[in-house]
């Protein structure tokens, strides 16, 4: 006859306590990386906007400068267009401000404000807002004594 008797085996509910011990040290490592790589990712996206709007604001400041020059040459109008690369950030929350002395790029969300500065020696005034939103150029005009900026092609 076969006897069969209870046994008090802990080694299964050992293995049991490994495996479960096993699978979370493995989901708090997965965890780690994926907000590791995350973090990587929005530091690299912030620091290629702030690159490309520094780049933007420094080719129009070259324009403003160069229809300054143009200005001093007498009556005479001037257009460049200046290509805007690309953010990922909110540009509808973006606006772009052209005074006398610089130009100002202000953020609503507050991360990307920055200004650059001009020389302002042109023979006029300069004026101009944008809203950033959905443009990919912008126009430095100088007509009339005063040197703008503009979203299209000036018609004059």
């Amino acid at each position: 006859m076969n006897r069969m008797s209870l046994r008090k085996d802990t080694g299964a509910a050992a293995t049991e306590l490994g495996y479960i011990f096993t699978f979370l040290l493995g989901v708090l490592l997965l965890t780690m990386f994926s907000l590791w790589a995350w973090e990587i990712e929005n530091a690299t996206r912030d620091r290629w906007n702030e690159n490309a709007i520094q780049a933007n604001l420094d080719d129009l400041a070259a324009a403003v400068e160069r229809a300054d020059e143009a200005s001093r040459m007498g009556s005479i109008d001037y257009a460049e267009r200046v290509e805007w690369r690309l953010t990922e950030a909110d540009e509808s929350r973006i606006t772009l401000i052209l005074t006398d002395t610089n130009i100002e790029l202000i953020d609503d969300v507050g991360g990307l404000d920055t200004n650059i500065s001009i020389s302002g020696t042109g023979a006029g005034m300069h004026e101009g807002t944008l809203t950033l939103a959905g443009i990919n150029s912008i126009w430095v005009v100088h007509h009339n004594g005063v040197t703008t900026i503009e979203y299209d092609r000036p018609q004059h």
